[in-house]
């Protein structure tokens, strides 16, 4: 288990020194913490932050999964080995199928979920997994142009496929397979727990219907549309994104 830690990390919840709820940041297929770092960074000093990284991602060890509730019951025995009482989940994607999965069965665990980029059913391209199966760097070379807006793919462009490269092969086509099999559509109702929603409004890879969906189903759900973003919005409107997010989390207090 790898994680990037908030200096807070550690400090008791309700001591005094920080009452907020824990930040528990889990990333999209074939990524690591590093996708994260904007807000941890701007976020470190006002709560208790983890981001974390699944198996067989990044420094995780492991052979990752090909189904999201696998995931979920790691991230669940995680939350729980180190101590974090009621965290908000922030998931990206993959990360917010995870964190869907776990409202769902284990919702009481939790303050509340924030998903980016997410969606009740999270369909894959059929080429995007062959290409993923085989030989994946036509995919890895052309993913900016659907999973960033147009004005950001020269600033984030590069650093993206360099971070997609840098994945275990076998371990990426079992994110992108798990999120093809993922459907809680008849489930969203049991989420009796705070969620707030973001999408850019110029997703691709999860365009807004899918959080407006969501949106639709989760009792008392917030949504957030960001202009000029794509499916990477929390580094691509930095600034936006962690004003939703912080909205969010002090909304709980």
């Amino acid at each position: 288990m790898s994680l990037q830690r908030g200096r807070n990390k550690l400090a008791p919840v309700g001591t005094g020194l920080n009452l907020s709820p824990p930040l528990f940041f889990i990333h999209g297929s074939a990524g690591d913490h590093t996708v994260w770092e904007d807000q941890c960074a701007g976020m470190e000093d006002e709560f208790n932050v983890v981001a974390v990284e699944l198996p067989g991602h990044g420094r995780s060890g492991g052979r990752g999964e090909r189904e999201v509730a696998l995931y979920a019951k790691w991230v669940k025995k995680t939350v729980e080995a180190l101590g974090l009482r009621r965290p908000v989940l922030i998931g990206h994607s993959l990360g917010a199928a995870i964190a869907l999965e776990l409202a769902i069965r284990y919702g009481d665990m939790l303050s509340g979920i924030v998903t980016v980029g997410g969606g009740a059913k999270m369909p894959v391209n059929p080429l995007v997994l062959d290409g993923m199966r085989g030989d994946p760097s036509m995919i890895i070379n052309s993913i900016p142009e659907f999973a960033l807006s147009k004005k950001n793919r020269e600033r984030l462009g590069g650093l993206l496929i360099d971070n997609l490269r840098r994945a275990d092969k076998d371990v990426a086509y079992g994110d992108f397979l798990a999120c093809d099999r993922f459907n809680v559509s008849e489930e969203l109702e049991q989420i009796r727990i705070p969620a707030l929603l973001i999408c850019g409004e110029d997703d691709r890879m999860m365009p807004p219907k899918f959080s407006i969906y969501l949106k639709e189903k989760i009792p008392g759900a917030k949504l957030v549309l960001i202009k000029d973003a794509g499916h990477f919005v929390m580094m691509e409107d930095v600034k936006a994104f962690n004003v939703a997010l912080r909205e969010f989390v002090n909304s709980l207090e």
